[in-house]
């Protein structure tokens, strides 16, 4: 497949709706809708996915989707529309395979059996029935009903949903009352209305699909995109950062500074569908027995990690640059490969290769850091997100530069490529987008990153408890040396044994309402894992390895952030205030671990 022969694309900003006269609320309608897209360069076949887009404006459904501007103190309110359904109005089946054993979503268990782990006397096909979805903006900071809880789901307003089948989750219409009578806003068949406050830091949010068991294929069929919070006493003035960032209404052809980046590996069919395992085989090669022999699932793969890299929705895009300083918002949107990106000048250089140009790291989850880090490399965990300036004004007009990958092509365990791992494969997964250097069009009159004042932020104060958290993984109790079967977030006895739960075990984790916490991680797996925590940004203390003495967070990570990543054998410890009332999650944001076991919910108050 031809690389660097489309080129990157920019999602422009997300259209508005019309909102009530004088409300001071940012009003959106946005479906999820099936369509084509070319994601593969030119002449290959066009990719069937599902995306984001404001009914009003066909033209607007892209994965990923257009970008939400938001303003420090002005709310922001999306009706989310459930659109997976055909021109005649039946509903659409999954893109991919679903796995009905799981603990998901389980439409077909009515009112009594959804949100559970249905029960099988063979072992079953996909699930091909009406598909559930919820969006969690990740990273905001909002009450319980708004943020896109899990078992909060709901199925398209579709003609031919089946007699009997749940058409929301456990949660819809708790959150449903409580928001219409919070807000007035009601919500529909096949909808749900949140409310975003935007009163946090200015920083790089995303969203994306959160629904129970299938977030790993929602989210791989396409749904996500970027949420941009500006404003307030935690940003910078205009002009001291690269810009414009796309605006609406902008002409063609407008040149942006501050571009973000979504980046996602993939694998397709000869056809151009997505293809995604349809079986455990494709991950160990085990062939069964499952139901009613064993306890694994047929269909769920503990992890996936795809053969081409996706850049804002195209297969390895191409970016023409002007020699000068410039934004990138860098999003890891990968459903379980760990990014280590670098800036270099050939694409199949030896790995570990040569950086040809730093990073400048001004910002992580939560906003910017009180002061820029220089990296030659930029490791980013599955939805972790950093906020980086790239200077290139010493390459001359022509130059030829890449964005490559070195994290591995499996679970990564921590270290450094080329010494404790293979890095990803040169050819194709080792690389990422090719940035070319033309001429410059007007004068960089921006600050240089070294020189920045970036706003401070106030430490969290102390804490008033810890507690102690585990991470494991079990194999299958019916078949030796099979596994994992599932993996789990859990507690820690007094003797240090991990004591394991499940997402349906009692609620262990319930701060008090203003809590501050430690959140002492114990990982007893063998791999790395992003733990994100919901409603909360976090700071990240230190991590100790066996009886080592404790080290500090790395300098990237001394900002606020809602995802870190918690490595093997180590203890990571977090500390959090918890200052909103109501239920919310926190898991592993390797979504295939997610989607089997490795979430938790929590209560505040």
């Amino acid at each position: 497949m031809d690389k660097y022969v489309t080129p990157l694309v920019v999602p422009p900003v997300m259209p508005q709706a019309e909102g009530g006269v004088g409300d001071r609320i940012d009003h959106y309608v946005i479906g999820v809708r099936q369509f084509q897209q070319q994601v593969l360069p030119p002449g290959l076949p066009a990719t069937t996915v599902w995306g984001y887009g404001s009914t009003l404006h066909p033209d607007s459904f892209h994965y990923p989707a257009f970008t939400i501007e938001a303003r420090f103190g002005t709310p922001v309110r999306v009706r989310w529309k459930n659109q997976l359904r055909d021109h005649k109005g039946r509903y659409l089946p999954h893109l991919l395979p679903v796995d009905p054993t799981l603990h998901w979503a389980n439409p077909p268990g009515g009112a009594s059996a959804r949100d559970s782990r249905p029960g099988f006397r063979s072992t079953p096909g996909p699930y091909t029935g009406p598909v559930p979805i919820v969006t969690h903006l990740h990273g905001g900071k909002n009450s319980e009903e708004s943020d896109g809880y899990t078992e909060a789901w709901y199925l398209p307003d579709a003609l031919d949903i089946p007699a009997g089948y749940a058409e929301g989750g456990s949660f819809y219409d708790e959150f449903k009352d409580k928001f219409e009578d919070r807000f007035g806003d009601a919500w529909g068949r096949g909808d749900a209305v949140f409310q975003y406050a935007n009163a946090e830091r200015a920083s790089t949010i995303w969203f994306h699909d959160h629904a129970l068991g299938i977030t790993r294929l929602n989210v791989y069929a396409g749904l996500a995109g970027f949420y941009l919070l500006r404003g307030g006493s935690a940003d910078l003035a205009g002009g001291v950062l690269p810009g414009p960032a796309p605006r609406l209404g902008d002409p063609p052809g407008r040149k942006y500074y501050e571009i973000p980046l979504a980046i996602q590996d993939r694998s397709f069919h000869v056809d151009g569908s997505l293809f995604y395992p349809a079986g455990r085989a494709a991950f160990d090669g085990f062939k069964g027995p499952y139901i009613p022999g064993s306890d694994i699932a047929p269909i769920w793969n503990p992890e996936f990690f795809g053969n081409t890299m996706v850049t804002n929705g195209r297969t390895w895009p191409a970016l023409h640059v002007e020699p000068r300083r410039y934004r990138f918002r860098l999003l890891n949107g990968c459903n379980s490969r760990f990014l280590i990106l670098k800036i270099v000048t050939r694409p199949l250089a030896h790995r570990p290769a040569a950086p040809a140009l730093p990073f400048w790291q001004i910002g992580s989850e939560g906003g910017f850091l009180s002061a820029p880090v220089r990296r030659d490399q930029v490791l980013i965990a599955p939805a972790e997100r950093a906020d980086v300036i790239v200077d290139f004004a010493s390459f001359p007009v022509g130059s030829e530069l890449y964005l490559i990958n070195e994290g591995p092509d499996k679970a990564f365990r921590g270290g450094k490529a080329g010494t404790d791992f293979s890095p990803a494969d040169p050819a194709t997964t080792g690389q990422v987008m090719k940035l070319t250097v033309g001429a410059l069009t007007a004068p960089d009159t921006t600050v240089p990153p070294a020189q920045l004042s970036l706003p401070s932020f106030e430490p969290l104060g102390k804490a008033s408890r810890t507690r102690r958290l585990s991470l494991s993984e079990q194999n299958s109790t019916s078949l030796p040396n099979v596994g994992p079967r599932q993996m789990l977030l859990g507690t820690v006895d007094r003797n240090g044994a991990a004591v394991p739960m499940r997402w349906d075990d009692p609620v262990t984790e319930n701060p008090a309402l203003g809590a501050t916490e430690i959140w002492e991680i114990h990982n007893l797996t063998k791999d790395a894992h992003p733990i994100h925590v919901h409603e909360v940004q976090f700071q990240v203390l230190d991590r100790q390895q066996g009886g080592r003495a404790a080290r500090p967070a790395e300098p990237w990570e001394r900002g606020f952030k809602d995802t870190a990543v918690a490595y093997p054998g180590a203890v990571m410890r977090l500390k959090a205030t918890f200052d909103r009332a109501g239920r919310y999650v926190w898991h592993c944001h390797m979504l295939e671990h997610e989607d089997n076991e490795m979430m938790r919910p929590y209560t505040v108050g």
